[in-house]
Formats: C-alpha cells, sequence, structure tokens
C-alpha cells in the first residue's frame, strides 16, 4: 500500500466528536480508539476549571484554560509519559486552543 492510500484509508477511520469546554461546543474528527479517552480529557479540563474558577475568581475564561493547560502539561510530565506522548497530547491542545482562539475571535 503506497503512503498517499495510507493517508486516505486513515483519514477516512477518523470519526466525528462533539466535545463541550469551558462552554463551548467543538467538533473534532479522531480515531474512534481515542474516543474515551478525549471525552475523559475534556471532562477533566472542565472540572479543572471549575476548580480554578472557585480558587481564583473574577478571571476570564482565557486565563482558567491557560491554568488548566499548565496544571495539565506538569502532571503528565509528573506521572512520567515519555515526550512521545507528550507531544501528541501538546498537538491535541494546540489544536483545542486555536479553535478557542477562533471562536473567541469571531464573537
Amino acid at each position: 500500500m503506497s503512503s498517499e492510500q495510507s493517508n486516505t484509508s486513515n483519514s477516512s477511520e477518523m470519526i466525528p466528536v462533539n466535545i463541550t469546554i469551558a462552554d463551548r461546543n467543538y467538533r473534532v474528527r479522531i480515531a474512534p480508539k481515542d474516543e474515551e479517552a478525549v471525552r475523559k480529557t475534556a471532562a477533566l479540563i472542565n472540572a479543572k476549571m471549575v476548580e480554578f474558577k472557585n480558587l481564583y475568581a473574577g478571571k476570564d475564561s482565557q486565563d482558567y484554560i491557560s491554568m488548566v493547560l499548565l496544571w495539565f502539561t506538569t502532571e503528565q510530565k509528573a506521572d512520567g509519559q515519555n515526550l512521545y506522548e507528550l507531544e501528541s497530547l501538546q498537538n491535541q491542545i494546540d489544536s483545542l486552543s486555536a479553535s478557542i482562539e477562533k471562536v473567541i475571535a469571531e464573537n
């Protein structure tokens, strides 16, 4: 199988999933095997945002998202995940951050 056929095959295996982060809905395309992890991660992000809102009153959503990203990245390193897993997670975070920033800019 050529790499071009492989890329086409991989993109057709992606499924659309709706997730909510910081009261905003995002439609992302992911591999079916990653759906549970993505949903759990979104739930964890939302829970940490609530926690930070209770600790640091008066901030806006962007501040809380930044705090959660910092916490999440620090926790992952502390748990000893390897660099490849962190890089993959960072790419997902960057993609979500870009989506959030785009929505904020449109409003």
